[in-house]
């Protein structure tokens, strides 16, 4: 069990990390919203929750305090 949730906080934050290197700012940012309103529809069946915390991270990398504040954290 342990390693599942390693494992997928390992694809969690490859899929960040490409993301920082591969989109513009503003297309995060986008991203990340569209993501959030997939996850507030996460009741239909091609939707689900697991979009709103992604979302979140993927909109966080363009919010400066919030990335700060994640940074100062750890």
């Amino acid at each position: 069990m342990q390693s599942n949730w390693a494992a997928l906080r390992m694809r969690i934050k490859r899929f960040l990390v490409w993301v920082r290197a591969n989109l513009p700012p503003g297309m995060r940012l986008l991203l990340g919203l569209l993501l959030i309103a997939g996850g507030v529809l996460g009741f239909l069946p091609v939707l689900g929750f697991w979009m709103l915390p992604l979302g979140i991270a993927v909109a966080a990398l363009d919010v400066k305090p919030i990335v700060n504040w994640l940074r100062n954290r750890q």
